[in-house]
């Protein structure tokens, strides 16, 4: 009888204490790592190698207060981004990168649970794709789909997720509703960015800077409310620095709104983790360092989401003090 109790103070000492550590503990504050820098694309030629990862993930450990990073993809040499932040103590946020090719999408999907077993500790989330819907609308859910529950089959450890924008978790709507991936994931991932709101949506008023770190809170909120049972991860926000000074203008209006300029980026990114940390929500600041590929897909502010400068010595030019 007495060991009878004991099992049972322990188990209820053990449940207890798994109960707490989850509810205190500190939020995911991670930077968007993509090692296209200098001249490199994703879309041709040279593969990132081991070398430049390396010397990335150095920097930033060295520059910033950064041990969580989110990557995009693991082929094509994104794959030797794991082992190599499994050495630096640096936890992983993988997303499988899905698209138009299936054969490629089948490859991304088995190397993303290869990958997965092999670094447990390492990669703490994995996401079914980034942005497929806002690139492709639902051409892709299939494929999509096939990723979730291959994973699923896989029984991988870390939770699956899908990312996209706000307005996709909301099924492009207002107020809010769940899309078809809602029942199907563990966590949801949903990209923030009042710079591009102001430039192609109608749905609210202009953001600046002051407001920015608001702003991400309240469509947050919004997808919270709608799935009250998921995590909900702040998968890419941000501003960017330059051109210094110069404004987003809207397409159809007109009117400029918000300015670029490093000290807004710094604030923006800052208020942001402060707010999200205060209800313990988990967030992927974009980018690490300014990709100069960028500017052919994003235009003149594209080079310019960088926390790091893309090129040698690849120097970060600002302070952030984060919860760890």
């Amino acid at each position: 009888m007495k060991y009878t109790r004991y099992l049972l103070l322990s188990l209820t000492l053990f449940i207890t204490q798994n109960i707490y550590a989850k509810n205190t503990a500190l939020p995911l504050q991670c930077v968007a790592f993509s090692p296209y820098v200098n001249q490199l694309t994703p879309n041709y030629g040279a593969k990132p190698d081991t070398e430049i990862i390396e010397t990335l993930l150095d920097a930033l450990m060295k520059q910033t207060p950064f041990r969580c990073i989110m990557s995009y993809g693991v082929l094509n040499g994104l794959e030797t981004i794991f082992p190599a932040a499994k050495k630096r103590g640096i936890k992983v946020i993988a997303i499988l990168w899905i698209d138009k090719d299936k054969l490629v999408n089948t490859d991304s999907i088995t190397h993303g649970i290869a990958l997965a077993r092999q670094y447990p500790e390492t990669i703490v989330r994995l996401s079914c794709g980034s942005e497929v819907r806002t690139r492709n609308n639902y051409a892709f859910d299939g494929e999509t789909e096939r990723c979730i529950n291959a994973l699923r089959e896989a029984k991988v450890s870390q939770p699956i997720g899908v990312i996209d924008t706000w307005w996709e978790w909301c099924n492009r709507t207002q107020p809010c509703h769940q899309n078809q991936f809602s029942a199907q994931v563990d966590w949801i991932g949903i990209n923030v960015f009042p710079w591009w709101e102001n430039r192609h949506s109608g749905l609210f008023p202009c953001v600046n800077a002051d407001d920015a770190a608001d702003f991400h809170l309240a469509r947050w909120q919004e997808v919270k409310k709608t799935n009250p049972t998921k995590e909900v991860i702040l998968t890419e926000f941000g501003w960017v620095s330059a051109p210094e000074g110069k404004a987003q203008i809207h397409l159809k209006t007109k009117q400029e709104c918000g300015s670029a300029s490093r000290k807004n980026q710094q604030l923006v990114i800052q208020s942001t983790f402060q707010k999200l940390a205060a209800k313990k929500v988990s967030a992927v600041a974009f980018e690490a360092f300014s990709e100069n590929w960028k500017p052919n897909e994003e235009g003149d502010f594209g080079r310019f989401w960088g926390l790091c400068e893309g090129t040698p010595p690849y120097t970060c030019h600002f302070s952030l003090k984060l919860n760890h």
